[in-house]
């Protein structure tokens, strides 16, 4: 693989006054059909031609920004996030290998969340101090979890709201109380804070369009082709029963009760339920062990 070196210079994005200038320009870089993304990663990939990287990196910093601006509520200027996922765009490309299948937008969209969340992670003084894993969960998911349950208040989140999130993220109750408060101090930059010295413009001007961006609906897209080929492999790695206990119990519209499976197998309810447990810990190490193998994910 090539060098950091002959990967290409993006476009200047000088601060926060000149964002509106850099939005605007890598809006005329074209993208690329999928023939023409395949044949120039194929000549990076062999060649590690210049030319070739810089098409591919340019025809993508749309879809940098309108990830960064997903991140703007951490108080961070919008114009570093991006510079952070500019990054993680080129290491993406760097690694991308096109004969896997998927689009490169698909691939490189891990590569430049990872790299906006690290710098966060860097930046924000809460974080410092070093996080465990149910934090870090926390940290990315709180505010859209609170804004799911329509949770604004600028206090404590009420106890049975404090139970939902816990209970959907999969944390204690104390963390998600904790990193509440902690997020709360650190508090978001507000939306009309001038850009610049002299007044002109405001934050609010900067939110994206809420439409998706076209490459952004291939990633989509392409990931839920790979997650679905991804699940269908690993549930082949069950047997029998547990396939079909699994689908039964998790993967319906209309889900059987454990009672219903009990007399269909002629087990107790709590065996069933047994098998149901056990069934999805062997799917989701499955999904991890084949996605690991093919390193579709960048490393954690």
């Amino acid at each position: 693989m090539a060098k950091d070196t002959n990967l290409p210079v993006v476009p200047s994005l000088s601060g926060e006054a000149g964002l509106n200038r850099y939005l605007a320009e890598i809006k005329k870089f074209p993208l690329l059909t999928p023939e023409n993304e395949y044949m120039l990663a194929k000549r990076y990939q062999e060649h590690q031609d210049p030319e070739a990287a810089r098409q591919l990196v340019t025809s993508h910093l749309r879809l940098v920004a309108k990830i960064a601006m997903g991140y703007r509520g951490y108080g961070l200027p919008v114009s570093e996030l991006i510079s952070e996922g500019n990054i993680g765009l080129m290491q993406g490309v760097k690694k991308f290998e096109p004969d896997r299948g998927f689009r490169l937008a698909t691939y490189a969209m891990w590569w430049i969340k990872a790299s906006i969340q690290e710098f966060i992670l860097r930046s924000w003084s809460l974080v410092k101090m070093g996080t465990t894993a149910y934090q870090k969960k926390l940290f990315f998911n709180l505010r859209r979890m609170k804004k799911n349950i329509d949770a604004y208040e600028d206090g404590d989140l009420k106890p049975e709201d404090v139970t939902k999130i816990a209970t959907d993220l999969g944390v204690p109750e104390v963390e998600v109380i904790n990193m509440n408060r902690r997020m709360m101090m650190g508090g978001d930059a507000s939306l009309n804070v001038s850009l610049n010295e002299e007044g002109e413009g405001q934050w609010q001007d900067l939110l994206a369009d809420e439409r998706p961006l076209q490459d952004e609906t291939v990633a989509d897209a392409e990931e839920a082709r790979w997650r679905h080929a991804l699940l269908t492999e690993a549930i082949a790695t069950l047997n029998e029963r547990e396939r079909a206990i699994l689908i039964e119990r998790r993967l319906t519209d209309e889900p059987k009760t454990l009672e219903e499976l009990s007399q269909t197998y002629n087990v107790s309810r709590e065996r069933v339920r047994q098998i149901e447990v056990r069934a999805f810990e062997k799917l989701q190490k499955a999904m991890q062990d084949i996605a690991s193998a093919r390193q579709l994910l960048p490393a954690a």
